[in-house]
């Protein structure tokens, strides 16, 4: 089976997008993720642009990887400066890896108007370092910085700048569509030039700025290219970069190439997942392969489908890279849909039941008033418990009354009182927070843990407020979701009105009666 060499860049290209800035901590995280998930390169900072980085590879020298190599990562020395003596070198070597990568000019124009010199003085610098480097016993790969663009407006200048370094020893020349603005033939045909010109191993390296930077690295692979590099996400500068996420499965469950150990594949989504959360961003939900949407089914006729065949409506077994088939509740969802999920409740409703009828009637209700219950799936279950006779609501609101006051001090700007009854008891208390919706989460807690002590172990971890009908204006209707935890399980409720903090209380309500009710029938 060929081998592909995965190069990753999170580290370094990828801490270039907007809103991420990594710890050290952060970054030596990610690399044990990296490594685990079987990546052969991993390009972990520029040691010479700041103390983080040098303090990075000062640490992660302890650290025993078992797939990966570590990559400092720099320029071409400087112009008219000797490679021994400029000090990005210098600052590479100290960062003490076994490998390094270089980046030089390959279009004319990069180098006569922005590095303001020769071309034959460019062609010196590629070769000096590379040559310098690999005397201190270095694997080296060089990127072609640019060379998409070099190659369409001066292809034997380009060319030549590969030739500099191939002839100075490097171990591989990767192709950069820096810009990210090629397309796809045209990539694959400067692709297969350069591989029959050159017996130096090939790698690329795309930009997403026409969001082809996928398909661009996987038409270099078939052009010759054996190294492949981008990012957990395809985080990275602008549009970002090339995404590891959907290169690895097409090029190793598409086309039958070796990237990593094939059984790492099943950890793709949860690394795509914990990078995210490391680097402090969203997962994007919708991103092939690794995303909770990518094997969704929503549709009545889709989900009747895939539960007689999968291969109708899924590309792949999601299980193959570590996701799963979902099927959500909805409007659409299809009678059979819903029928799974009333049956988990009462296994004796049948499809033609006149309670599955009015179930579906209600749902249909309660979409068309605001609520989504594809991201909310225990309200609908409390939804279904209560039509068909099966809760016994834990508390009752008699009211609550919020207060917000301005400036805040020491994180705490609103109070909140409620008022509730638990049987024949009612407990009025009350609490502060950090804006409205926290004291009353406080105040809820502070007067129902007494009747319920297992609320303490629930936590709210998300909190998401939707504007429904915009042109409303201030007295639009919201949706709001609360994601909340026990750190056994996960569990996602929602509320919808035209106050706020209303949404928030029916949320919130349901995220706590949904854990009681789990509890009693883990008792049962």
């Amino acid at each position: 089976m060929k081998q592909i060499a995965i190069y990753d860049s999170t580290l370094r290209d990828g801490a270039q997008a907007q809103g991420i800035s990594y710890s050290v901590e952060d970054k030596l995280k990610i690399v044990e993720r990296l490594d685990a998930l079987g990546v052969r390169y991993i390009e972990a900072g520029n040691p010479g642009s700041n103390p983080k980085d040098l303090e990075f590879f000062e640490r992660v020298r302890g650290m025993r990887l078992r797939h990966a190599k570590l990559i400092a990562f720099g320029a071409t020395r400087k112009v008219g400066v000797r490679a021994e003596d400029d000090n990005n070198l210098r600052s590479i070597l100290a960062a003490g890896t076994d490998a390094v990568a270089i980046f030089g000019k390959s279009w004319d124009y990069q180098v006569t108007e922005i590095l303001r010199t020769r071309l034959d003085e460019n062609l010196g610098m590629i070769g000096d370092t590379i040559r310098y480097l690999k005397q201190q016993g270095k694997e080296v790969v060089y990127d072609a910085e640019h060379f998409y663009d070099g190659y369409k407006a001066n292809p034997d200048y380009a060319l030549a700048t590969l030739q500099a370094a191939a002839e100075a020893g490097a171990d591989c020349l990767c192709l950069c569509d820096t810009n990210g603005g090629s397309f796809p033939e045209a990539i694959f045909a400067a692709t297969q030039a350069v591989a029959a010109r050159f017996t130096t191993p090939i790698g690329i390296h795309c930009h997403n700025d026409c969001e082809m930077a996928v398909a661009n690295s996987v038409m270099a692979v078939r052009a010759g290219a054996t190294q492949v590099q981008g990012t957990i996400n395809g985080i990275g500068e602008r549009c970002g970069n090339a995404n590891l996420c959907s290169i690895i499965p097409n090029l190793q469950l598409k086309l039958g190439l070796a990237c990593i150990p094939p059984e790492n594949m099943a950890t793709l989504a949860t690394v795509a997942r914990a990078v995210a959360d490391i680097a402090n961003l969203p997962h994007n939900e919708k991103a092939p392969y690794v995303g909770a949407d990518a094997f969704a089914h929503k549709g009545g006729m889709h989900i009747d489908a895939v539960v007689k065949n999968p291969v109708s409506y899924e590309h792949i077994d999601p299980e193959l890279v570590g996701n799963s088939r979902r099927t959500l509740m909805s409007e659409v969802a299809g009678r059979s849909t819903l029928l799974a999920r009333i049956q988990a409740i009462d296994p004796a409703i049948g499809k033609d039941a006149p309670e599955t009828k009015r179930i579906i009637d209600r749902l249909k209700k309660l979409e068309h008033e605001g609520y989504h219950f594809e991201a909310a799936e225990q309200s609908f279950a409390l939804v279904v418990r209560k039509m068909l006779g099966k809760h016994t609501p834990f508390f009752e609101l008699i009211e609550f009354k919020v207060m917000v006051n301005e400036p805040s001090v020491n994180n705490v700007n609103s109070s909140a009182i409620v008022k509730i009854r638990v049987g024949d008891d009612i407990e009025i208390t009350a609490a502060e927070g950090d804006g409205p919706v926290n004291a009353l989460d406080n105040a809820a807690r502070k007067a129902l843990e007494r009747f319920y002590p297992a609320i303490g172990a629930i936590r709210l971890t998300d909190y998401k407020v939707r504007v429904l009908d915009s042109k409303e204006a201030s007295a639009a209707k919201v949706r709001v979701l609360i994601e909340s935890t026990d750190h056994s399980e996960n569990w996602t409720t929602i509320g919808v009105s035209t106050n706020i903090i209303d949404a928030s209380w029916h949320a919130l309500v349901d995220s706590i009666e949904y854990k009681l009710v789990r509890d009693q029938e883990r008792r049962a």
